[in-house]
């Protein structure tokens, strides 16, 4: 039978069956989230009931339904897209990529040639999703340089500035490549390089993104200390923007992979509150945006390893559905590879060893990867094959094959 009830409305019921909660519990905790009085159980459990079927709540009710499960708002009910980034470029400049660049050679540079390199910066920064690792990398360095190049120009102060800052931008993404095809040391002088210009420029949000890369880098190489270090540091430097919500999903799960479970909860709590109070994003794709569902990725990652399966489980399906397109095209194809690595890590821990090697197969086959993260999930996935599987074909077929995959990218061979 189809469920024709909205996600939102799917959502709540499962992460309230995920906590064994009925739903006067679920009530209950709602009431520990309200600034104010609620009514009578019985008519808070009615209107529970028809939260479930569908009907939507009000936005009173939205950020305490979000609080209750440990998400933000925009998390659970969505708001709808604003943007066409396809259409960006030439709409708002009234120019194609050719004539930006034969701009770029004058002795002088205006306010629109600077206005579609911002569009066009944005553009690439959206396509770090699902643009092939090699096409992107070509890209963001010729624009880079292009960028750069712009030195020589005669700018006033503020033009300057913003150079700067777009080169920031530009060398941030250029970085995150790099380090994604396992290129790690051309990554790190690319984000060092990212936090000079961000220092020269007093950008503080392009300064709190490369400690972000720094704690990035830290995770995927099992230095969870320097995680930590590093989110804290991009803490103080960009307090105010959303890339502090991101440096907390790093420190929790840094803190998960320590067995520090109070610690991981203070960390996911920091992050939730940053986020709830901050403006929906305009352009979801774009790579450095802290977009609401992002949140449910960290959670799921530190739920996995704290052995919340359930939670884990739940989130992985919101994260699988929110980066998936109704035709079936991944947005997001990085996290889905990971949600499919927590489907399959919660198959392993029940038994079900063919559930868990087609998760942790589909994960691996993806053509846009982050094989750093993808290991390092991955191996997770491993562990648990080996303990409970060591002796069959299937498990050992799914170990070589991730074998086979860190071979390709040296220094991130799974242990």
């Amino acid at each position: 039978m189809t469920d024709d009830r909205p996600a939102w409305a799917r959502r709540i019921a499962a992460e309230r069956q995920a906590r064994d909660w009925s739903q006067r519990d679920a009530v209950r905790a709602l009431r520990a989230h309200a600034p104010t009085e609620l009514p009578a159980d019985d008519s808070m459990i009615r209107q529970w009931k028809r939260w479930e079927s569908g009907q939507a709540p009000n936005d009173f009710y939205q950020p305490l339904i979000a609080a209750v499960f440990g998400t933000v708002t925009h998390a659970l009910f969505p708001a709808p897209s604003r943007r066409d980034g396809d259409k960006e470029i030439l709409a708002a400049s009234g120019m194609e990529t050719l004539e930006i660049v034969s701009r770029l050679n004058r002795s002088d540079v205006d306010s629109a040639t600077l206005d579609a390199l911002r569009i066009t910066t944005d553009r690439l920064c959206s396509e770090y999703p699902f643009m092939p690792s090699a096409q992107l990398l070509i890209e963001g360095r010729q624009w880079l340089r292009r960028v750069v190049d712009l030195h020589t120009k005669s700018l006033t102060l503020a033009q300057h500035r913003e150079v700067l800052a777009l080169s920031g931008w530009l060398a941030l993404l250029v970085g995150c490549v790099e380090y994604d095809t396992g290129d790690r040391h051309a990554a790190e002088s690319t984000r060092r390089a990212a936090l000079s210009l961000a220092t020269e420029s007093d950008h503080p949000e392009v300064a709190g993104w490369a400690h972000e890369m720094r704690a990035w880098f830290a995770l995927t190489t099992g230095d969870y200390r320097g995680v930590i270090a590093a989110a804290q540091a991009g803490a103080e430097t960009a307090a105010h923007h959303g890339v502090a919500v991101q440096l907390a999903g790093q420190e929790a799960k840094a803190w998960a992979r320590l067995g520090d479970r109070r610690q991981v909860e203070v960390a996911l709590d920091k992050g939730r509150r940053l986020l709830e109070g901050m403006p929906y994003p305009e352009n979801l794709d774009n790579h450095f945006v802290v977009d609401p569902a992002k949140f449910d990725f960290y959670a799921m990652d530190c739920y996995r390893l704290v052995g919340e399966d359930r939670l884990a489980r739940t989130l992985a399906d919101e994260v699988l559905r929110a980066g998936t397109d109704f035709d079936g095209t991944e947005r997001s194809p990085m996290r889905n590879a990971e949600a499919r690595v927590t489907l399959g890590v919660a198959a392993a821990r029940e038994g079900d060893l063919e559930q868990a090697v087609i998760h942790g197969e589909r994960a691996l086959q993806g053509q846009r990867q982050s094989v750093p993260s993808l290991i390092m999930t991955s191996r997770e996935l491993a562990a648990v094959m080996r303990q409970r599987y060591n002796t069959e074909p299937a498990a050992q077929g799914y170990l070589n094959h991730l074998q086979d995959l860190g071979r390709e990218k040296p220094g991130f061979l799974p242990s």
